[in-house]
């Protein structure tokens, strides 16, 4: 038995879609953010952070996104969605890997100070505007790599489950006209079969609100 434990739209679906990928089953125990079923201890025995995704396979527990889909992609070789050691893309796959986290954070940020921060909390306007800019020049990076390559590196790879995720979340924070190389990518991994499955499984995200959230100075 696979068990993934997931939030609908988070982190998680990386190995959600990661899993599809493989053509593996797995059990989804949802949760949602805020409803403090990620403090059971039940949970935390899992994720000490109580972050999702965690993921029970081959008789242990794993968390973190990033380790996770490595995991996969080596134990599970034979898809070729991972570089082993040795491989002369081994370099860049791994730079991507953790670009995504990069990425992310950044995102992750933005989602607290936009969503999660309620009032009397007021978010910092620089602070704010400081990691959007930061964001930007992180899909800049990326819209300059994917310009003549149509994955990451070449062909699909862990990689892209792992960086593809976030371009469904910063577009809620910079407008995504400057970068059309992003978007034909982002509708090339959407029109993956296994991404369409994953999405069917995903759930809805409860935490966003708007398409776009502006940085308000008042």
């Amino acid at each position: 038995m696979i068990r993934l434990h997931h939030v609908p739209a988070s982190r998680s679906f990386r190995v959600l879609w990661m899993l599809e990928e493989l053509g593996l089953e797995a059990e989804i125990v949802t949760y949602a953010i805020g409803d403090g079923s990620l403090r059971a201890p039940e949970v935390l025995a899992l994720t000490p952070a109580g972050r999702v995704p965690a993921l029970e396979i081959d008789g242990q527990a794993l968390f973190e996104s990033g380790a996770i889909v490595e995991y996969l992609a080596e134990t599970r070789a034979e898809a070729g969605l991972g570089r082993p050691v040795g491989h002369p893309d081994r370099g860049r796959y791994l730079q991507c890997l953790h670009f995504a986290e990069t990425q992310a954070s950044l995102i992750e940020n933005l989602n607290l100070s936009h969503i999660f921060l309620r009032p009397p909390a007021r978010p910092s306007i620089p602070v704010l505007k400081i990691t959007t800019a930061r964001l930007k020049a992180t899909l800049g990076a990326l819209e300059r790599l994917l310009e003549w390559r149509d994955h990451l590196l070449g062909d699909f790879s862990a990689a892209d489950v792992m960086l593809g995720f976030n371009l469904w979340a910063a577009p809620r924070y910079v407008r995504m006209a400057p970068f059309p190389a992003l978007a034909a990518y982002r509708d090339r991994l959407a029109a993956r079969p296994a991404f369409v499955a994953a999405r069917a499984k995903d759930g809805e995200q409860d935490f966003y609100d708007r398409e776009f959230y502006e940085i308000l100075d008042v």
